[in-house]
Parts: structure tokens; sequence; C-alpha cells
């Protein structure tokens, strides 16, 4: 207190001379003090003027709390006015939609959580060799007869003898993108399948045949000079059913087909414009593949053959089942395989079978084939199959819409009826069952019954019921959807439309530029995004699987219209390499996760890796270091490069 008084006194002016002792010794002291206070100021402004650390660092972070304050103040006045500007109905929407939310959160943890886990161990993955290109785990066909497997088990998928291959499968040297649908369904790039042109000029199907080999395309047509054109085909069919054209299928209940051995798939690529749905399934073939050329082609298709096993399908599943020259010798095992078409045909659905042994001319000259003419039409009788038609090389039957068709058959006289432990809506890996399925389901409703399409992907509560889902629930979950399809269209845009700008919120550019054809949900659930997808007008078809660890949904899939299939993701999805250009894959590391110690994070997405369409350069030259990809995931879209 005494040094601020001194030098306040010593501030002010005294009068007299100035010569007291005392007033010189203070005189003295006062301008010794001030000599001091100005060095030491001089010495403060240096160091300021320098920056120490500390004072760096004090001076951040005083600018980083201003900056988080402004921050805040901003979002919390977005956040008021945006409140404001919502609707009544818009709080609503989120109010109901805010368990859904919740649910979300939770499942983009764990998924988050299983990625992080898996980075810990991450290692550098190396390319496959380039024997790899068409490479589809778990068919060999020569290992599985080496183990001792016959009667039909050689050609069936057999994953559990098969090492995992971990390494990622390259692109043909040539690959070029393939043209956008629907210029992609008829015209495809050679270089982007295993096919020779001995193969296309040998291939011996109907629709095998309907093809052209160019330089560097192969294009598909309607007409052949050899056989009738596939819309001929189609509307003889649809006339021997009694509709006057193809285009009526849908107002006799018919939407979803299950076209076995369907060539290169251009029965269904005609039927798609008359909103069916089309599904190819065939045999794995090392070369000539039909179904690596339809999902080429952009259609349905995946490997599938019932031989000794059930099709991963439940009871019930399609509207028709067709099979033009399929190979299918449905006379032989007793009649088995034909008890597997009843089984996955709904009540009332129809069998077209074209085959040189159908043509009464044919089969007359020749007893061998009369004898197994007359077993298939005796066989199907007793399985309550009406006779609809024949023509030529073509029949068509119906199957009863009546249950109690079956009991009413004379004693013995047909296959009997499955009991209900061997009746169940998860045929995987089962073995091919010698009764006659579906009959004790629920789900039992003749096609003649249901909404016609596409009203019937819209479930109303009575409909709901039989799958034991609530309403509340099949609605948010339906409102999700469009929301979301919404946005992950706004944020894949930018990529799929990469040659042709677009903002997000405009209309979607016409073809060829859309590049998203080919859809594979890994975790369908209800098949809502399938649902969303096509209510918001995308010309895309979507794979919808059904974990075998999850709950099963698929019959209710199948019965809205839609194509699926039950599947175990710790094995490969039975298709081609690049055959989808999107895969969609929310919650399924969620489900995965509750289920440990199955398989790693690295199986899957490795898997998911090799069935999806490689990005190439805009000059269509193949990009040979980087794998390219789009993966929707967790509510957001992944680039992947290898």
């Amino acid at each position: 207190m005494s040094r601020p008084l001194l030098r306040g006194v010593s501030g002010m002016r005294i009068s007299g001379n100035g010569h007291d002792p005392w007033d010189l010794e203070m005189k003295e002291r006062n301008e010794k003090e001030d000599l001091e206070k100005d060095h030491s100021t001089d010495q403060s402004y240096l160091a300021l003027s320098s920056g120490t650390p500390r004072s760096r660092q004090n001076f951040t972070m005083l600018f980083l709390k201003f900056s988080l304050i402004a921050i805040v103040f901003l979002a919390l006045t977005g956040s008021f006015w945006w409140t404001i500007s919502i609707s009544t109905s818009s709080r609503g929407h989120i109010y109901h939609g805010y368990r859904r939310l919740q649910e979300q959160l939770v499942s983009d943890l764990w998924d988050i959580g299983e990625i992080s886990l898996g980075s810990s161990r991450s290692k550098d993955l190396e390319f496959c060799s380039e024997d790899f290109e068409n490479y589809v785990p778990c068919f060999n066909e020569s290992r599985n007869l080496a183990l001792g497997y016959s009667n039909g088990d050689e050609v069936d998928r057999h994953c559990g003898q098969e090492l995992k291959q971990h390494c990622l499968v390259l692109p043909p040297v040539k690959y070029r993108i393939p043209l956008r649908w629907p210029t992609g369904r008829d015209v495809i790039w050679v270089s982007n399948v295993k096919i020779t042109a001995q193969e296309v000029l040998s291939s011996g199907s109907l629709t095998k045949r309907m093809m052209m080999l160019e330089e560097e395309q192969i294009s598909f047509r309607s007409a052949s000079l050899i056989f009738d054109g596939v819309e001929d085909y189609s509307h003889q069919i649809a006339e021997m059913i009694g509709l006057r054209n193809e285009s009526n299928f849908i107002l006799a209940g018919v939407r979803t087909i299950l076209d076995i051995g369907c060539g290169y798939g251009s029965f269904g690529a005609h039927l798609f414009s008359k909103e069916l749905l089309t599904m190819c399934i065939a045999n794995y073939e090392a070369s000539g593949s039909q179904v690596q050329l339809t999902l080429e082609r952009g259609l349905p298709a995946m490997i599938g053959s019932f031989a000794s096993k059930q099709l991963p399908y439940p009871s019930l599943s399609f509207d028709m089942l067709h099979c033009a020259r399929c190979g299918v010798d449905w006379d032989q095992k007793d009649g088995i395989l034909l008890l597997e078409v009843d089984r996955v045909l709904k009540p009332g659905g129809y069998f077209v079978w074209t085959s040189p042994l159908t043509n009464p001319q044919a089969f007359l000259r020749n007893k061998e084939n009369q004898k197994r003419w007359n077993f298939v039409r005796d066989f199907v009788e007793n399985l309550c199959w009406e006779l609809v038609s024949q023509q030529d090389e073509t029949v068509v039957w119906k199957k009863t819409s009546k249950a109690s068709c079956y009991s009413s058959r004379k004693p013995g006289s047909g296959p009997s009826i499955c009991s209900k432990g061997n009746d169940v809506e998860s045929p995987y890996y089962r073995p091919l069952q010698p009764c006659i399925g579906g009959t004790r389901n629920r789900r039992w409703i003749p096609i003649e019954e249901r909404r016609n399409w596409p009203s019937r992907a819209n479930l109303n509560k009575n409909e709901l019921a039989v799958y034991g889902v609530h309403p509340e629930e099949f609605a948010e979950d339906t409102e999700n959807w469009k929301t979301a399809v919404g946005n992950f269209w706004s944020l894949l845009s930018p990529l799929i439309f990469s040659d042709h700008p677009k903002r997000p919120g405009d209309e979607d550019p016409s073809p060829p530029y859309n590049m998203v054809r080919n859809v594979l949900d890994m975790n369908a659930h209800f098949g809502g995004f399938n649902s969303a997808l096509l209510e918001k007008g995308k010309s895309v078809w979507v794979m919808n699987v059904v974990p075998t660890i999850g709950t099963n949904h698929l019959p209710m899939i199948l019965d809205r219209g839609f194509v699926g299939v039950l599947h175990d993701w710790c094995e490969a999805f039975p298709t081609y390499p690049r055959t989808y250009d999107l895969v969609h894959a929310e919650g399924l590391l969620s489900l995965e996760s509750g289920h440990r110690h199955r398989c790693s994070t690295l199986d899957i997405f490795t898997e998911i890796d090799r069935i999806l369409r490689p990005e190439v350069s805009k000059s269509n030259s193949p990009i040979s270091t980087c794998h390219i990809c789009l993966l929707c995931l967790f509510t957001s879209v992944l680039k992947i490069n290898c």
C-alpha cells in the first residue's frame, strides 16, 4: 500500500525550494522506482510481442470457446425456427418414428463397433489370380465327385468343405461398364462374361438361340429364324390359359414367375414390360452361364439346383413356374421333382412346360417318350393339377385352389400330405420331401383371390395377421423406407450420375445414365426397401435376402409380389462375380453380432466385394489397380476402394 501512495505523492507538484533532505531522498527513491517500472514494462511488452507458448495456447482456447458458443447459438436458433415450421402432421411422423430411430441408432453402433474391431485386426488383401474372374464358391462338381457325392448331389452347393478365399476378385482385363437399362437388357459386352462364340452358336435351348454375336457385343432379339419369337410364345401361353394376351397375366393373379433353366432370360425380359417379375434359376456352369448372362442383362437370376435339395424358398411362393427345354427329367426319381414344383407353386398357380416330350406327334412315334409322358401326366393328376391346354410342344397345368381335393383322392392314388414337421417355411439345405407340402399353411390363398399387382404390395390388417405382423409396425417400416430411399438416392447421385450432372432432388436422367439396376438387399426384413424403390419410380429390381439366423419374413415378401431367397451370409451367395450394382445391408452386422464365432466381418465384406460390379473410367478402360464399388450401409453410402 505504501508504494502506490508514494508514487502518487511523487506525481504531485509540491511548492517550495525542494532542498529539504527528506524531500531529496524521497525524490531519488521515486525516480529509481520509476526507472525499474519502465524497464519491467518494456520486458513484458517484448514477451507478449514474441508470443510465449502458454500465451498462444490460452489465446487458442479462448478462440475455440467463442467459436463453440457461436456454433451452439446458431444451431439452437436454427432448431428453434425449424421446430416452429414443422406442421402438426410432421410432428406426428417424428413422434411415431422415434422408436425406429432409437433402434436404428443401436443398430448403427453395433455395426460401427464391428467395423472398428475388424480394422484393429485388418490386413492387406491380395488380388485373386485371373482364374478367379468367374469364381463362384461352393460349386465344384469334380471335387464333389471325388468326395463321393452322386445322384444329383454333385451339382449342388457344398460350402462346408471349402476354405474361404480372402482375396479380391478382379474383373476381366477388357471389362466394360454394362450398357444401362433398358439398352443393357438387349445388348451386353462379350468381354464381361465367360462365353465364347462357339458356345453361343451351339447353345440349344429355346431362348439361347435368340441371340446374335457381333464383334464385341451379344445382342438378344425377340425373333428367331428357328423358333417363334418370345413375344409370340408368351402370347400363346396367355391364350392357352384363356387370356387375351400376356398383358392380362396380372388380371389372372400372376405376378411372380420362377423360370427353371431360363436360357439367357429372354422370356423374363419380355414379360418385365408387362409388370411381371421372373426369377431365373439354373445350375452352376463353369462357362456360358445362363445365370451370369441373365444378370448381366439386368434381370433377376440366381444359381439354383433342386436335384437333391429343396429350393431355398418357402412353400406357396410363386404364381407360375416355367420350364422351356430346361433339361429337367420330370419323370425321374419317382416324380419327387414335380413334388418340389407343387410345393413352391401357389394355389391356383400355373406350371408351363415346353418340351419335345409333350408333342403328341413326337411321343406317339417313340414308346419310351410316350411312357415318360404318361408318367408325368398321371402323376400331376394325383397332385390335383388340372390340364388346362396342350398345343404343339407346350402344355399348361393349373394347381388346385382347393386343399380339400387331396382328401377326395382314391386311397393310395398319389403322394401323401406332408406332416407338420416336414412342412417348414425355412427349407435351407433340406432334402427333397416325397410328400405334398403347403396344404396346412395359413397362406393357402388362391392367386385369383389375392389382390392384383400393384395393390398386392400394400398389405392390409387382415393380411398382415397371417404373418403375425402388427399394422403399426408395418406402417412405420414403410414410412421409414420411403424417407430413406430419398436420402439414399441423393447421396448416390454424385456417384452413379457422375457422367450426367444431377442435383439432389432433380428427376433422374433417362437411360442410359441410370447406373443402378440390380439391387441386393442382404437383410430385407419386410421388403420395405424394395417397395419404396418401386414407389419412387426407380427402374430397378431387388433380390430380397432373408438371413437364415433372423426372423423369416420371406413368405410375406414373396406374397407382396417381390422376389427373394433364404441365405446364410457366412456362406457365399449363389451368384457370379460382378452381378449387382448396389448392395444394401442395413442391420446385417448387428444381426450377425448376436451370433459370434460364425464368421468374420472380413468374410462378409470380401463376399460383398466379389458380387459388386466394378467401376471403370469413362473411356471404358478398366481400372486394373483398384476395384471400386458402391455399398449402401448404416444409412449411408460407402465407396470401397481396394
